[in-house]
C-alpha cells in the first residue's frame, strides 16, 4: 500500500445515476472462496454477484464480478402487538461454509433471520412415461411401453429458495449475526440480547447474553455488535455503546452475563466531553483470521486489540481526527451516529474503514504508512488507478487535497468487505458498489 496509491486497480463498478432509498446498500460479504459477493438493500432485496473465471486468452472481462441472482429476501412487516412497522432493510448477511454443491447463507431484517439455499441447474429430464411433454399426467392405460427417463442439458438457471424462517427471537432489532466455526450454530443480536440458534431448529433460540435491567430508567449501555471466534466455536465477543469489548467462553455457563475477558481502554479524565460517550460507542468488531487479534470502529478511530491484553488496545489509528473540532454540527445532523464498519485483509496485515465524502482509509499495521481514497464516478472507469486524497483542517489548499469544510456528509462509505485470500474488496456508497483489486497482485487485468 503505497502513498500514491499506483497499485490499486478498479476491477469491476455498479453505477446509477439515480438514487432511491430502497436501493441504497446496507451490508456486503464475501463468501469464504471469495468468488461470489451478496449485497442487501433497504428494499429488502439481495444481490449476489459471482467472480467470472480468469482467462489467460481474454484481455478483458477476467475475473470480474457480475450479478449472479437477484431475490426478495425480505418484505416489510407489522408488529400488531406493538403496533411498530419493521422495515424490510437487510441488516446483515452471513455466508455459511459450503459442504455440497448448493450454497447457504443467512440475511436478516430488524426481526426475522432467514436462510437461503442457492444452487444451479442446468439440465431437466425428459422421457416421463406417465407425463406428456406439456408436463399432463397420461391415462395409464394408453400407455403401451416403458422409457427410461434421461436428463438433458439446458440453459443454466440459479434457483433461490428459502428453507429456514428464524422468527419470534428478538424483542429489539437484530444487529449482528455470525457463524459459528462449528457450522451448526449462529447467533444473533439485538440491543439487549443474544441468541444461540441452531440451523436446523427455527421454533426456539437460547438466551445466552443478557443485559436488559429489570427497570430500563438504569439501562446505560447497549449492545453493538457482536462475533463468534472463527476457530473456538466456544468463544464469542460482543461490544457496547460504552467502548467496551467482553469476551465470553459458552463453556462456563449457559448464561454468559459474566465475561471472560473484558478489553476497555482507560478514559481519558483530561479530554472528556459532551460527545465522548457517543463517539467511543463501537460500532462494529471483527476478529482477525488468525483469531489472536480484534478490530474495532468508532466514530473517529479505528483499533486492533490482543485478545492477551486486556488493558488497552495495541494500535489505535485516527480515520478522520480532523472531525474533532465539527462534532456539535455532526449531532445536530445525526451523523455522529452513522456506524461504520471495518474489514481486514487476508493477512491480518492492512485494515479497512469507511468514512465521509465517499472516502475510505486503509492502515498498513507493519509500516504505520495510511491511505486515503475516494470511490467515485471518476474511479469508476475500467482498470482506472486510484488517486490518493488528503483532507486539510485549514490553511492554504494544495493540489488534490479537501477541505474539511468542503467535505461532503451525505456521502458517506458505511458498509466495506475484503476478499478472504485477494487483494479485492468492495465499497458501498449509497446505491452505488465499487469492486477494486490491487493489480500488481492479482494479475486479473493488463497495465
Amino acid at each position: 500500500m503505497g502513498e500514491d496509491a499506483d497499485t490499486q486497480n478498479i476491477n469491476h463498478s455498479f453505477l446509477r445515476d439515480y438514487v432511491t432509498e430502497a436501493d441504497v446498500i446496507t451490508t456486503a460479504e464475501f463468501s469464504q472462496t471469495g468468488d461470489l459477493l451478496a449485497t442487501g438493500d433497504k428494499g429488502g432485496r439481495v444481490v449476489i454477484f459471482q467472480r467470472e473465471p480468469e482467462s489467460k486468452t481474454e484481455s478483458c472481462g477476467q475475473g470480474e464480478y457480475n450479478v449472479y441472482s437477484t431475490f426478495q429476501s425480505h418484505e416489510p412487516d407489522f408488529d400488531y402487538l406493538k403496533s411498530l412497522e419493521i422495515e424490510e432493510k437487510i441488516n446483515k448477511i452471513r455466508w455459511i461454509p459450503q459442504h455440497n454443491a448448493a450454497r447457504f447463507l443467512l440475511s436478516t431484517n430488524d426481526k426475522t433471520i432467514k436462510l437461503w439455499r442457492v444452487s444451479e441447474r442446468d439440465k431437466r429430464p425428459e422421457g416421463y412415461n406417465l407425463k406428456d411433454e406439456g408436463g399432463k399426467v397420461k391415462d395409464p392405460s394408453t400407455v403401451t411401453s416403458l422409457q427410461v427417463p434421461v436428463l438433458k442439458s439446458t440453459d443454466l438457471m440459479v434457483e433461490v429458495s428459502p428453507r429456514r424462517v428464524f422468527a419470534n427471537g428478538h424483542t429489539y432489532h437484530v444487529n449482528s449475526i455470525s457463524i459459528n466455526s462449528d457450522c451448526e450454530t449462529y447467533l444473533s443480536a439485538d440491543d439487549l440480547r443474544i441468541n444461540l440458534w441452531h440451523l436446523g431448529i427455527t421454533d426456539r433460540s437460547f438466551n445466552i447474553v443478557d443485559i436488559k435491567p429489570a427497570n430500563m430508567e438504569e439501562l446505560t449501555e447497549v449492545i453493538t455488535a457482536a462475533e463468534f471466534h472463527p476457530q473456538h466455536c466456544n468463544l464469542f465477543i460482543y461490544s457496547s455503546s460504552k467502548g467496551t469489548l467482553r469476551l465470553c467462553d459458552m463453556r462456563a455457563s449457559a448464561l454468559c452475563d459474566q465475561h471472560s475477558k473484558l478489553f476497555e481502554e482507560p478514559a481519558d479524565p483530561g479530554n472528556r466531553s459532551f460527545f465522548s460517550e457517543i463517539v467511543s460507542s463501537v460500532s462494529d468488531v471483527r476478529f482477525s483470521h488468525s483469531g489472536h487479534y480484534l478490530l474495532t470502529r468508532d466514530y473517529l478511530t479505528v483499533k486492533v486489540w490482543d485478545l492477551n491484553m486486556e488493558r488497552g488496545p495495541i494500535q489505535t489509528y485516527q480515520v478522520h481526527d480532523y472531525l474533532r473540532s465539527k462534532l456539535c454540527s455532526l449531532y445536530e445532523n445525526d451523523c455522529i451516529f452513522d456506524k461504520f464498519e471495518c474489514s481486514w485483509n487476508s493477512t491480518d496485515s492492512v485494515i479497512m474503514t469507511g468514512a465521509y465524502n465517499n472516502f475510505f482509509r486503509m492502515f498498513d499495521r507493519e509500516t504505520g504508512r495510511d491511505v486515503t481514497l475516494v470511490a467515485s464516478r471518476e474511479s469508476g472507469k475500467a482498470r482506472a488507478v486510484l488517486k490518493t486524497r488528503r483532507v486539510r483542517a485549514g490553511g492554504k489548499r494544495r493540489k488534490d487535497h479537501v477541505t474539511v469544510d468542503s467535505l461532503d456528509f451525505t456521502k458517506k462509505i458505511l458498509h466495506t468487505a475484503w476478499h478472504p485470500t485477494d487483494n479485492i474488496i468492495a465499497i458501498a456508497a449509497a446505491n452505488n458498489l465499487y469492486i477494486f483489486q490491487d493489480k500488481a497482485t492479482s494479475g486479473m487485468h493488463r497495465d
